[in-house]
């Protein structure tokens, strides 16, 4: 299979991309768990373009070459055919494997020049090495429809960069760590962990960490106690919280698999706690196979 085929599969994909992030209406709010809705439209939005985008088995079938600097590596998997009837997904208690989160959008929430806040878009500063794969967890499907899910372990977390419109860098880590989700397969959400971006051996430019490095400014020492070096001089790297809501647009009970789209909510990097965290709003796509 030809190179350029596969980089003409790539166009899809991010065409397909960007019309099941429209046609997806989702909400979730930073201070719950969030509620999620999704219509017709957005499954039947995720079913038209899975024929420009590349199954499991297509993108298992690829050698390095051929994916080598084409950005199919951050994509999820689609599925070839399924349905769009959930209830075809008998209930029961499932392992999951190779989940996989494929963001379409990133926005920050910022205040407009009436003092209100608002989502902006962003401009993304990372290479395409931010989606999310190989993640395994548990999925109880009961007879009345009502999902839980619990992620366990995997590939969840990526460094990620943004830059708002005014030029500001904003770095986070997206993640779904220990995410615990509870709904139904239209929508079910939850909340998870998120990592502090730098790690305890993190050294700031004046040699300053949380677990090494120097207690305070070497220059600056009988100030080290003052109020405006303090968050600067004791590094936090304290986790935090994020919320993230889930939709299943479709299921294929012959092979296990499952696909639908995602909004997640989380905080950005706090520099150490030197800084307070932004609100990262992503939505994208997600995969997953059933055993």
């Amino acid at each position: 299979m030809a190179v350029s085929m596969r980089s003409a599969s790539l166009k899809g994909v991010n065409a397909r991309s960007a019309r099941v992030a429209r046609a997806a209406k989702i909400t979730c709010s930073a201070s719950n768990a969030g509620k999620l809705a999704a219509g017709a439209a957005m499954a039947s939005a995720m079913v038209a373009g899975s024929a420009m985008a590349l199954t499991f088995d297509e993108l298992q079938g690829l050698t390095y070459l051929q994916v080598k600097g084409t950005g199919i590596a951050n994509t999820c998997p689609v599925i070839d055919g399924g349905s769009t009837n959930l209830k075809d997904l008998k209930p029961g208690t499932y392992s999951f494997e190779k989940l996989c989160l494929e963001p379409t959008s990133f926005t920050v929430k910022e205040e407009n020049a009436k003092g209100e806040s608002e989502f902006v878009s962003t401009k993304l500063m990372t290479r395409l090495t931010y989606t999310l794969d190989e993640i395994s967890g548990k999925l109880t499907v009961g007879s009345n429809g009502s999902v839980e899910l619990k992620e366990e372990d995997g590939i969840d977390y990526a460094p990620v960069t943004v830059q708002l419109p005014g030029g500001e860098r904003v770095p986070f880590l997206f993640t779904i760590k220990q995410l615990e989700a509870k709904g139904t397969l239209e929508g079910f959400s939850g909340d998870f962990t998120v990592p502090s971006y730098r790690g305890s051996s993190f050294l700031d430019p004046k040699g300053r960490g949380g677990s090494t490095g120097y207690d305070n400014a070497v220059a600056l020492p009988a100030r080290a106690d003052s109020e405006e070096l303090a968050k600067e001089n004791t590094k936090s790297v304290a986790a935090s919280k994020g919320s993230a809501a889930f939709s299943v647009a479709v299921v294929d009970p012959a092979t296990g698999e499952i696909a639908g789209v995602f909004e997640s909510i989380q905080p950005s990097d706090t520099d150490l706690g030197a800084k307070a965290p932004k609100d990262i709003k992503i939505k994208g796509l997600w995969y997953a196979q059933l055993k």
